[in-house]
């Protein structure tokens, strides 16, 4: 049988198949090196323009301001928490948890960071409100999302609010923390207003190492925060 195909010149039906094989190997194996030099990281992640701010401007300007002598003990931001409270939607049946889901992709865009849902711990029979369902939806922010975030705040979102005058510089608690809030969602040009359906508020709040209102609000003015008249801080 083998004679007859070397007297016949043609290649017999299991040489066509390693043939074939051979080269979808060799095919595959050149998409393969393809791919990886293009996944191949471009280099280091930059540092956030408000971190390099902070280490270069901010803290020698607190330093002076508040006599610190250990850099360790100028104040700093921690950590972002956005919150959205969406307990209404959460006793609104089937198309409430579509608001909810909505809300949800939409801080997700916001923050760059998928929020957890907060649920109800106990039920409470006068707002239908029953253990276990969903009344919020949180994101916490650190490091890199979190200076890269505020930096979206202070130069796109507070200049799209309406009619904005700066926010409220007596919004700090006793350690120097900053609460605030927005009244709809669309300030941050990451959400597409025209598929926006209802219009969601959230709080932020900033949490910060410092030990007084006096010394958080010279932390966020370091970074630019465009506070109100300062004749009514208290």
């Amino acid at each position: 049988m083998a004679e007859e195909k070397k007297k016949s010149g043609k290649p017999s039906a299991e040489e066509i198949a390693a043939k074939k094989a051979a080269a979808a190997r060799a095919k595959k194996g050149a998409q393969v090196e393809d791919t990886g030099a293009d996944e191949a990281p471009a280099g280091p992640i930059p540092t956030p323009r408000l971190l390099e701010h902070y280490r270069t401007t901010v803290v020698p300007q607190l330093k002076q301001k508040f006599g610190f002598t250990n850099p360790m003990a100028v104040p700093k931001v921690e950590k972002i928490i956005i919150s959205m409270g969406v307990g209404k939607y959460g006793t609104a049946g089937g198309e409430g948890k579509g608001k909810i889901e909505q809300a949800e992709k939409e801080l997700s865009v916001i923050a760059g960071q998928k929020p957890v849902r907060t649920k109800a711990k106990k039920s409470v029979a006068n707002f239908k409100l029953r253990e276990g369902m969903d009344v919020g939806l949180k994101v916490t922010l650190r490091g890199i999302r979190m200076y890269e975030f505020m930096d979206r705040l202070i130069s796109l979102a507070f200049p799209r609010v309406k009619d904005f005058r700066g926010v409220d510089p007596n919004g700090f608690d006793k350690n120097g923390n900053y609460n605030f809030g927005f009244t709809e969602q669309t300030v941050f040009p990451e959400v597409d207003a025209a598929a926006v359906t209802f219009q969601q508020g959230m709080n932020i709040t900033l949490v910060t190492s410092a030990n007084k209102p006096e010394e958080g609000r010279e932390l966020l003015k370091g970074f630019g925060f465009p506070f109100r008249d300062e004749t009514k801080q208290k």
